[in-house]
């Protein structure tokens, strides 16, 4: 199973009858799965149903879901009911009007309910719409899975990149001279000397005790061999797939704990270098495993 990325963007788009009509999603980076949805007025159950079947078909990101409606059909054209206008022209004739009051107008009489009447569209041709708009929304869902593993694509290659260098990086660390005992000794050995040069109170044996102490704390042999670990872990579950995102930032903090240590311990100036390189590569580890959901 491929892995997909969060990121992502589809659009699918149709028409029926009088009427036009768009699903566009934008999928970007998220804890969680969060899907957005906004439709038109009065088109409630499209966003229900758009926000259950986004939701059966990924497990994480933020997802902007749109629909939009247009309709072709010329603008609706108003009718002037004559007998309702009519039959207010013959009572306002028949009203006195006080001093002062003007007689009715065609604006006031128009502006009665009822005189004027606007065709609305009918609730047939709304019901029209579902099927195709719901195909165009699995279209969209389609699209965007489609999206989000091409993606995905790319990054696997990124972090499988990342992660050679960090298993080169580990070797180059573990076969490297200054981590050997004869290494260790030699540094300690000088910084021990220097010591006992500048103060004659320090006690020798009690100097090659905590030298010995310091020796055991400067092997970093269990940091290699937890890198090793992460390394077969990591590559096991890019090839096991799917929603794997979490799995994968949590070791690649497990990576960054293991360079940090292994660079606090380095004595020897290549091994420092290597620490530094491990980090560095870890910090973009990280930042391309947080867009993989």
């Amino acid at each position: 199973m491929a892995i997909e990325s969060m990121t992502g963007f589809a659009r699918a788009a149709g028409t029926s009858g009088a009427h036009a009509f768009a699903w566009e999603v934008r999928s970007v980076n998220g804890r969680g799965l969060d899907v957005r949805v906004r439709v038109p007025t009065g088109l409630d159950s499209f966003s229900e149903a758009a926000r259950k079947q986004f939701s059966a078909a990924f497990t994480r990101g933020t997802l902007h879901v749109s629909l939009a409606i247009t309709s072709e059909a010329s603008a609706p054209r108003p009718r002037i009911n004559q007998e309702a206008l009519a039959a207010l022209i013959e009572a306002a004739s028949q009203v006195k009007l006080p001093a002062g009051i003007a007689p009715a107008t065609l604006d006031g009489l128009l502006a009665i309910r009822g005189v004027v009447e606007v065709s609305e569209e009918s609730g047939d041709a709304l019901s029209e719409l579902e099927k195709p708009v719901l195909a165009a929304l699995a279209d969209t869902i389609a699209a965007l899975k489609h999206a989000r593993l091409a993606e995905g694509r790319a990054l696997e290659a990124i972090i499988t990149g990342h992660l050679d260098t960090i298993a080169r990086l580990t070797a180059e660390a573990e076969a490297h001279p200054g981590r050997s005992v004869e290494a260790i000794r030699t540094r300690l050995a000088g910084q021990i000397a220097a010591l006992l040069d500048t103060s004659n109170a320090l006690e020798p044996q009690r100097l090659h005790q905590e030298a010995a102490l310091l020796a055991v704390k400067a092997d970093i042999r269990e940091e290699i061999d937890r890198l090793q670990a992460h390394v077969a872990a990591l590559r096991e579950l890019l090839a096991q797939g799917g929603p794997i995102g979490r799995k994968l930032d949590f070791l690649a903090q497990e990576f960054g704990r293991e360079a940090s240590t292994l660079c606090a311990k380095a004595g020897d100036p290549g091994l420092s270098r290597i620490g530094l390189d491990l980090r560095t590569t870890v910090d973009q580890l990280r930042e391309q495993v947080q867009n993989v959901e």
